[in-house]
């Protein structure tokens, strides 16, 4: 249960232990999900070196993957995209399938915080969240 990266890797959580976690569920046609990736973009940059790991799951359904190079070109994304798997899009999203949603892992594997939608107001608790998981070794 996990993903799969556009090289044909599969990968899970278990695979980022040690580091922090930041699962991006996302449409490229999703307007929120276009709103807050500058955002992600600049986290990524800034916290990288810190030990945050980013990953985008692309749940914009069949026709949307083949969206996904040109969106990561369009935002400059640099961390990787992905497609999640079934069992695990149900295991996270469960029955509110809305988009964004944005899961926080600290680096023992567990879930600190799960934030549906997007708004600047997020946005802030976000970066206040992830800099406090960050600093919890």
């Amino acid at each position: 249960m996990g993903w799969v990266y556009d090289n044909g890797r599969h990968a899970q959580i278990a695979d980022y232990r040690g580091k922090v976690v930041l699962l991006d569920f996302y449409a490229t046609w999703c307007e929120p999900c276009r709103y807050e990736m500058p955002r992600l973009v600049a986290l990524h940059q800034r916290l990288e070196s810190q030990g945050l790991q980013i990953i985008g799951l692309n749940v914009g359904g069949e026709d949307d993957h083949e969206q996904v190079p040109e969106f990561a070109k369009e935002f400059g994304i640099q961390f990787p995209l992905a497609i999640p798997d079934d069992e695990f899009v149900n295991e996270y999203l469960g029955l509110n399938q809305n988009i964004p949603q944005t899961f926080v892992i600290d680096r023992q594997g567990r879930v600190v915080k799960h934030f549906i939608g997007y708004s600047v107001e997020s946005a802030d608790e976000l970066d206040r969240v992830i800099q406090t998981t960050l600093a919890d070794h």
